[in-house]
């Protein structure tokens, strides 16, 4: 596992344990009339709310209540022609995509691991595991890092084959989530396109698809491109260089918000909440797939070196390279010789009168490059936090 990663797994838990530890555990039963009568959700969003009355904790999990979204969410997932998918579906909530993806032709779906930790809301899938046989349900969280290496140590990928990164994407395991509406959902996103690179976490089976049911602010810094300069940021290059990222359905199937999920605020607490915060519940929400590249423009191993990089010189994105090299490291203006050399050919070489903002990935990947060959590169990434560079 990378620097970076094993930074986030750290901080991750330790924040996800601070917000769950007082939530309560309840028991439940699937051979009871009440837990026989969970198979269906009930279409009235008053009804969600009295079900699922979500504390504070968990207040940013949002989830598809509409039956509808869910099966056109579904069939876009998991489309005509897919055969024995092994899906690891995260945080889904009372489970309306989860029916909706047992409700697929059975040819489609092999296997359908659940992770959800919350309750509540497990009270509504335990009936569903024990009706359907290619259900398993673990009370484990989504965002522990430690969950997927259960899962594997389970024997619940087993019969899942490791298929070679240039032999296309892999044709079984797939896996799907929910992402809270919080600052949360970003690191994690960042760690799956981090791990692409380094062929860790799930990408140890090989291309594995990642579908999304996540915020459209998130949606648009993924996706940001040099035109949205608003928008565009360290997680925009770093998927830019690791998968192609594209909408599973139009946006207006899954609009307006308060038809389609659940939480639903108050209507003037909501207003109110999305003056201040553009992550706030009751934004749009939509679906997003991302397919790994089969090319990665970050090469194994230079995770770390990039996310430094990016790091370091996003303090500078209105600055021109030339003049916010040396922010890297001390005697980082070499770099600059390294990358504007006569020799090299146009796609070796980089404009360094570009400033950060409007350097794409190709321009950073050509960047990290003479970064990693540079013999007085810093050797811990982390030492330098201090170091501000020449002033210009």
């Amino acid at each position: 596992m990378s620097l970076a990663a094993r930074r986030f797994a750290i901080t991750w838990h330790s924040n996800l344990l601070r917000r769950t530890s007082y939530l309560p555990r309840q028991c439940y039963s699937t051979s009871t009339p009440e837990a026989s009568s969970k198979f269906e959700l009930p279409s009235d969003p008053k009804e969600w709310a009295k079900l699922f009355k979500v504390p504070l904790a968990v207040n940013h999990r949002i989830s598809i209540r509409n039956s509808d979204l869910a099966a056109k969410v579904a069939d876009a997932f998991v489309p005509e022609g897919s055969r024995g998918k092994v899906i690891i579906e995260a945080y889904p909530g009372p489970g309306q995509l989860t029916r909706a993806l047992l409700n697929l032709p059975k040819d489609r779906v092999r296997k359908l691991i659940i992770l959800e930790s919350w309750a509540p809301y497990l009270e509504w899938l335990k009936p569903l595991e024990a009706a359907d046989p290619r259900l398993i349900v673990l009370e484990k969280d989504g965002f522990n890092w430690a969950s997927y290496s259960e899962i594997s140590e389970l024997g619940l990928l087993d019969d899942v084959a490791k298929v070679d990164w240039k032999s296309g994407v892999h044709p079984d395991l797939q896996f799907i989530s929910h992402l809270p509406s919080t600052i949360y959902s970003e690191q994690l996103v960042s760690q799956l396109f981090r791990a692409m690179p380094e062929a860790g976490w799930l990408f140890q089976y090989g291309r594995i698809p990642l579908n999304l049911v996540l915020s459209d602010h998130l949606y648009k810094r993924i996706g940001a491109t040099l035109k949205d300069t608003a928008m565009r940021c360290k997680l925009s290059i770093v998927a830019e260089a690791t998968a192609q990222c594209t909408p599973s359905l139009n946006f207006l199937e899954s609009q307006p918000y308060e038809e389609h999920f659940h939480p639903i605020p108050g209507i003037r607490a909501m207003a109110a909440e999305m003056k201040k915060d553009s992550r706030a519940v009751g934004r749009p929400f939509r679906t997003m797939t991302a397919i790994p590249l089969e090319n990665q423009l970050i090469p194994k191993g230079q995770m770390d070196a990039w996310d430094y990089c990016l790091r370091r010189l996003f303090v500078k994105k209105s600055t021109e390279l030339r003049k916010a090299i040396s922010t890297l490291a001390p005697n980082a203006q070499i770099l600059i010789k390294a990358v504007t050399k006569p020799e090299l050919s146009p796609s070796e070489r980089l404009d360094v009168t570009k400033k950060i903002k409007d350097m794409d990935a190709r321009d950073w990947s050509i960047l990290l490059k003479a970064f990693d060959e540079w013999p007085f590169k810093p050797e811990d990434l982390t030492i330098y936090e201090n170091y501000s560079g020449s002033r210009h």
